[in-house]
């Protein structure tokens, strides 16, 4: 099934609601898919083999995922918040792209591809163009994203049309919102979830509104305005969103479900926002640019079930990504690949339709089963939860002992002097790799090191106590809220670890 028959399924359904609001544009689904056809004509007239995007996304994200479906070409939303020299390496390894840009970021692009043109020029030229459209082969390639690139050179993951459908159709179904449904969506456009978000709310139904640049105050100006229903966030997002909330005067009543994920969030600021918004369902999400976005879900009961609990392990479950979506199966495997028993760590393995793990260059990392291999040390429960503990390549090895900085990090979050905190390892003659937890304080508080060590201590085994405890004014994160540890162990390595 190829991604362009989710807007003509959307078109045919209903033209005339509104699909997309961005800033002052409002599209409805047949001016949405208009559009589309025309940009397919477009692309196919600029002899292009690919297409590319740097901007900020809005409207720009699904009609240029639809134009490049229908002119039968791959489309790459790439990362516009990376240097011009990063930019231009990335847009070198698509084959022959058109490259359509936001005109703030025109410079940005140089003269790395010999087909170039504003998003204004873009939607000029379709509403003018012969329309174009086609259905790919549904195996065919339909997006390809390049990965952050935090720890080695990005690589190009390729999505095909049917692992994209499978993931729709396995989550969403057709024309289930509400008329008045909204979702606000701000992730983004070169981000899986971006791309999933424009896919599965179209296909549901649901009204899309952009907030192109992030800022938390019309954030929540936005959802009264538009009468949000529901809306994806990363952690840091939520930690601004909650701050506002604090601050009174906002009850967001049309708001019914609020989605986080990207990256590990701490069980107090999801605590806190729990009790804010009582009225709103939260979901965690979890998943990858390899899997087409979410493969696991904690819904709106268990988060309710698990806060109120007194069972620990029912209340250990809010700090779980909750259970496989539909369609996937999953696998915890040890260092010799066997398969090992709920409640033993080891590393993640997915497999289903929605699963890609194909890279541009690479090939397929599947195994011969088809099992994809995260790199996410993770374990499941007797009841099927999924906790992730963090990447295998972020492991500390101190004194021949492998540790989890999650470990840690879940233990200090807990500390009443801790706003936010990653643990890494840092090179150690003694021991191979110290321990130094980086603790972001709460406003106004100058916590005490050796106190916040012995509060790890008292939770966990002597060997796992941080070494170091050192306080910086935030940490490093991408836009989507990972902290970028090898950036935090380069500025402990280059400023020293003081106390």
């Amino acid at each position: 099934m190829s991604i362009s028959l989710l807007l003509e399924m959307a078109a045919s359904s209903n033209p005339e609601r509104t699909a997309v609001v961005s800033g002052q544009l409002r599209l409805t689904t047949q001016q949405l898919s208009d559009l589309a056809d025309g940009g397919a004509g477009v692309v196919a007239a600029s002899g292009a083999k690919h297409v590319a995007y740097v901007g900020t996304g809005g409207a720009m994200l699904p009609v240029l995922i639809f134009a490049a479906a229908r002119a039968g070409l791959a489309f790459t939303p790439l990362n516009y918040r990376l240097s011009a020299d990063g930019i231009q390496a990335l847009i070198a390894r698509l084959p022959e792209p058109l490259v359509i840009v936001d005109d703030r970021y025109r410079d940005m692009i140089g003269d790395s591809s010999e087909r170039v043109m504003s998003s204004e020029e873009f939607l000029a030229a379709a509403h003018e163009s012969e329309p174009a459209a086609e259905f790919p082969d549904p195996e065919s390639v339909a997006i390809v994203l390049f990965t952050s690139g935090t720890t080695s050179q990005p690589k190009a993951v390729e999505l095909s049309h049917n692992n994209l459908t499978s993931y729709v159709t396995g989550t969403v179904e057709f024309e289930s919102a509400e008329p008045a449904d909204a979702a606000l969506i701000c992730v983004p456009p070169y981000h899986i979830a971006g791309v999933s978000a424009a896919l599965s709310n179209l296909y549901a139904g649901r009204k899309m509104v952009y907030l192109t640049n992030f800022d938390a105050d019309e954030w929540v100006r936005l959802v009264d305005a538009e009468r949000v229903s529901t809306a994806t966030v990363v952690p840091t997002m939520l930690d601004r969103i909650v701050t506002v909330l604090e601050g009174g005067g906002h009850e967001l009543p049309s708001l019914r479900s609020l989605a986080y994920g990207g990256s590990k969030v701490g069980l107090p600021l999801v605590r806190r926002a729990l009790e804010l918004l009582p009225h709103v369902g939260f979901v965690n999400a979890y998943g990858l640019t390899e899997t087409s976005s979410t493969i696991a879900v904690l819904g709106p009961d268990d988060h309710r079930e698990a806060h109120s609990a007194s069972a620990d392990h029912v209340a250990r479950r809010l700090g779980s990504v909750g259970r496989p979506v539909p369609g996937i199966e999953l696998q915890i495997r040890g260092e010799d690949g066997a398969v090992l028993p709920p409640g033993e760590s080891g590393e993640l393995f997915v497999r289903g339709e929605q699963v890609s793990g194909r890279y541009t260059g690479i090939g397929s990392v599947l195994d011969e089963d088809g099992w994809f291999p995260t790199r996410d040390v993770a374990l499941l429960d007797e009841d099927g939860y999924l906790f992730i503990s963090g990447r295998s390549d972020d492991t500390i090895i101190r004194g021949g002992e492998n540790i989890a900085p999650a470990e840690l990090e879940e233990v200090l979050i807990e500390h009443a002097h801790v706003h936010d905190v990653a643990v890494v390892g840092v090179e150690d003659p003694q021991w191979g790799q110290a321990i130094v937890a980086v603790v972001v304080p709460v406003a106004g508080i100058d916590p005490d090191p050796e106190e916040l060590r012995e509060h790890v201590r008292k939770s966990l085994r002597g060997s796992r106590t941080p070494d170091r405890v050192v306080f910086r004014g935030e940490l490093p994160t991408t836009p989507t809220g990972k902290v970028l540890r090898r950036e935090i162990v380069e500025d402990l390595r280059t400023l020293g670890t003081p106390k």
